[in-house]
């Protein structure tokens, strides 16, 4: 009886630091998944309530709960015995190995993020970059597509996209038309100042609650350059501008003004 006594201690002064310590594990395994839910959950209404893209949100919750598993699951192998130390640098070099071999990609991803969440355009704004404008219609993680004016499809790398410097055309609701006018210096430039301001008024498209602005801009080789601007809604800048440019050259012939073009006289010296 005293040897089946002395056994059961033994093997229960064993078994029992094994017990608690996967009690423990269980704890910490369940609080610790609990605490997770609990901040991803926070961050998704968080980033909801900052009006941050609903994909953007999604994934900056799920990245944050896959590195506060990680986390959990170095703490729980440190329970065990295991060097967590040296974990960590095991997953540190996977990390690292992961990250370079996928660099290129990284970056557009990093780069959709930022236009995501910095918006610096939205779908359906008219944007250049880099020599290349359309509209953009699809801002996806880790490309954009533009659309341009004859109907063709630019896919461009987020990465490339975000360090560049970029103009969107329509981020305001309102645009300036500059038309620069030619005009004769045997004209008078008092009529055709009177010329534009007449045309601007009996545009239906120019903003009347906007300034219009006539004036000598440049005094050029064979012509007067009048500056004319104009204010105009944004959706409404290219075909007000044609109508402008249409209307100036019919009226400035209707009222016999000259429009002056670059040209040469050539003399032929009778040599004889």
């Amino acid at each position: 009886m005293l040897l089946v006594s002395d056994s059961f201690f033994n093997n229960w002064n064993i078994i029992a630091p094994i017990g608690w310590k996967i009690l423990e594990v269980l704890l910490i395994f369940f609080v610790g998944r609990k605490l997770i839910k609990v901040c991803e959950k926070l961050i998704i209404r968080t980033t909801g309530k900052a009006e941050i893209d609903p994909g953007v949100g999604s994934f900056i919750a799920s990245f944050t709960k896959i590195i506060l598993y990680v986390i959990l699951l170095v703490a729980i192998a440190g329970i065990f015995g295991v060097p967590t130390a040296s974990f960590i640098t095991i997953i540190g070099s996977c990390g690292l190995a992961v990250g370079l071999a996928l660099q290129g990609s990284l970056q557009n991803f990093a780069g959709g993020v930022l236009i995501l969440v910095m918006k610096p355009f939205v779908t359906g704004d008219y944007i250049i970059v880099n020599g290349l404008e359309g509209t953009a219609t699809s801002i996806d993680i880790c490309y954009t597509k533009l659309t341009t004016v004859d109907n063709k499809v630019v896919i461009l790398p987020n990465g490339t996209l975000s360090n560049s410097n970029l103009i969107n055309v329509s981020k305001e609701k309102f645009r300036r038309i500059d038309i620069m006018v030619p005009v004769s210096y045997n004209d008078d430039i008092r009529g055709v100042k009177q010329m534009l301001e007449e045309i601007a008024e009996n545009n239906t498209r120019v903003l009347k609650d906007r300034q219009v602005d006539v004036f000598v801009n440049e005094f050029d080789n064979s012509s007067i350059q009048m500056g004319f601007r104009t204010w105009v809604k944004s959706s409404d800048y290219w075909p007000v501008k044609w109508e402008l440019m249409e209307t100036i050259k019919l009226t400035m012939d209707e009222r016999g003004y000259t429009v002056p073009f670059s040209q040469m006289d050539v003399f032929i010296k009778n040599q004889k």
